[in-house]
């Protein structure tokens, strides 16, 4: 039965992906990271240090991805969110290193806070960041 659950997760999870804009994206990542820090808080409790590892090496390489894919054209934001990626990562090494529930907890409430943000913006401020960053994408016309 868990196999069976765990891969309709697995296919969902694809599915979800196949169609989601880049918005959901973001979404699916940030839970992603959660759910392994989650995760990893349980290993701790179980002393399971294999499987605290691979948690929070998952958990590093999703907000590394998040922190790759900022716009740092953007300005004072996407400064912000990078020195704040940047603090999560560093608390995951610590927290994997001291094997630490309260770092992993510190890297939660961030994360939390900008995926509560994040959850919040408006369907039409989405529409128009896409457009924006549709009009950036596009190559400049020869002989316009």
């Amino acid at each position: 039965m868990s196999y069976g659950i765990k891969a309709y997760k697995a296919v969902g999870i694809k599915d979800d992906l196949a169609v989601a804009d880049p918005h959901r994206v973001i979404q699916l990542l940030m839970q992603g990271a959660l759910e392994n820090m989650a995760k990893a808080k349980g290993c701790i409790d179980r002393k399971d240090f294999a499987g605290k590892s691979e948690a929070i090496s998952k958990a590093i390489n999703i907000i590394s991805a998040l922190q790759g894919c900022l716009d740092m054209s953007a300005g004072e934001i996407s400064d912000n969110l990078f020195s704040l990626y940047d603090f999560m990562l560093n608390h995951l090494i610590q927290a994997s290193r001291d094997k630490s529930i309260s770092k992993l907890d510190e890297v939660m409430e961030i994360l939390l806070t900008i995926k509560g943000a994040w959850d919040q913006i408006p369907v039409s401020d989405r529409e128009k960041g896409y457009q924006l960053q549709a009009q950036k994408n596009q190559p400049l016309a020869v002989g316009a």
